[in-house]
């Protein structure tokens, strides 16, 4: 069975606006670095649309140089959404009950799925469905939202399984739900 791992970056004081972060060399490695270990990604449309407009190659500029943007553009997509009509970019639509279209995604075979976004994961969350979760905090307090998890109906219990620490202060945590 495939393990989903939840990845975002959050300021010290919640925020995970991806304006509010400090992207430097080390956190791309790092992001690209999970991608390379995943299968696939798991993204709804606001995130995909985000991620496709930043890191999809253009014509002008086929061979970038930055492994970041090398990892996510060949890494499978599947893409959660009621509105898109179609996607691309190595992508694939998924419809339907969103627990059922996890659960069937979660039993085929292969490797790690990770999925970001803010909205996507508060479904997943609710569900039980996120088997990992890394939050990398970042050395900035932003003084606004969007926070993680606004609207999460019930607690999820979480125990510690990694922390590393990267040279600008960051933080990473891994945690695991406690079932």
């Amino acid at each position: 069975m495939r393990s989903l791992r939840y990845s975002i970056n959050i300021t010290l004081d919640g925020c995970c606006d991806h304006r509010a972060g400090i992207a430097d060399e080390e956190l791309h490695r790092h992001h690209a670095a999970n991608l390379s270990r995943a299968d696939a990604l798991l993204l709804g449309r606001v995130t995909y649309e985000m991620m496709e407009a930043a890191w999809r190659p253009r014509a002008a500029e086929p061979d970038q140089a930055d492994p970041f943007a090398r990892t996510i553009d060949a890494a499978k997509k599947y893409v959660v959404s009621s509105t898109l009509q179609q996607v691309d970019w190595n992508a694939e639509l998924l419809r339907g009950d969103l627990g059922e279209a996890v659960s069937r995604l979660k039993q085929e075979p292969g490797g790690e799925v990770l999925v970001g976004g803010v909205r996507l994961p508060l479904a997943l969350a609710e569900l039980g469905l996120i088997d990992e979760y890394e939050f990398v905090v970042i050395p900035r307090i932003a003084g606004h939202g969007p926070t993680l998890f606004a609207g999460l109906s019930k607690y999820v219990d979480l125990k510690l399984v990694g922390r590393q620490e990267l040279d600008s202060g960051a933080v990473v945590l891994r945690y695991e739900p406690k079932r």
